[in-house]
């Protein structure tokens, strides 16, 4: 299946070189493209894409506005977001990833990391972001730093083990060898463990693992 693919950078240079990157592949297909990130809700609208990449730094609308813009108009029918940044740092993409964001790439990262964090998003199955992974989750953790609710206690011990393991950035198959599980057993408890959290994907669940200090 074709992962379609639209772009969101105000710098036109840019879009380009992604769209013939994106474009060289035979599963994934740019499908629109927008300079700022005030077109992105119609961008997603008309186009139907899987994923968005958005820049996080734009001028009138950046990233983060647009990100939230699109997962509240489109809910659960929303396209994954992967934040484009130029700073491994940045603030504003904590900020992307509170908003809804499904993880981060640097812009001067190899084309072939690019392609395989698209890849990532969309299949849904683990965290994509820099080398700043944990620099970056840690901030969630220093702004809010809450026990576990009561929607923790509806998760079982095993769910509770699974949930930590993904946490850490561990793969299903990961998490199968060290659990002792099937692949599908796995994916299964993680499905499960999204929906008991109300979580929207798997980067919103390492969000809410630092914020409630259970890493």
């Amino acid at each position: 299946m074709t992962v379609r693919v639209a772009l969101v950078d105000d710098q036109a240079m840019f879009r380009a070189g992604i769209a013939m990157v994106v474009d060289s592949q035979d599963d994934l297909e740019v499908v629109g493209e927008a300079g700022d990130g005030a077109e992105a809700v119609a961008l997603v609208s008309s186009a139907h894409p899987d994923v968005v990449l958005m820049d996080v730094r734009m001028p009138r609308v950046d990233g983060v506005e647009a990100t939230r813009q699109v997962v509240a108009r489109f809910g659960d029918g929303a396209p994954k977001v992967l934040v484009l940044t130029t700073f491994d740092l940045d603030d504003l993409v904590a900020d992307a990833i509170e908003a809804g964001a499904s993880g981060f790439v640097l812009k001067e990262s190899a084309p072939e990391l690019l392609l395989a964090a698209i890849r990532a998003v969309a299949d849904g199955t683990q965290v994509v972001a820099a080398g700043a992974t944990r620099a970056v989750f840690e901030r969630f953790r220093q702004r809010t730093a809450n026990m576990p609710g009561p929607e923790y206690e509806r998760l079982t011990p095993r769910e509770r083990e699974i949930m930590l393991r993904a946490a850490q950035g561990l793969s299903n198959a990961e998490i199968a060898e060290a659990e002792f599980l099937s692949e599908a057993t796995v994916k299964t408890h993680v499905s499960r463990i999204l929906t008991k959290l109300d979580l929207r994907d798997r980067v919103q669940l390492v969000v809410y693992a630092y914020e409630h200090g259970l890493l």
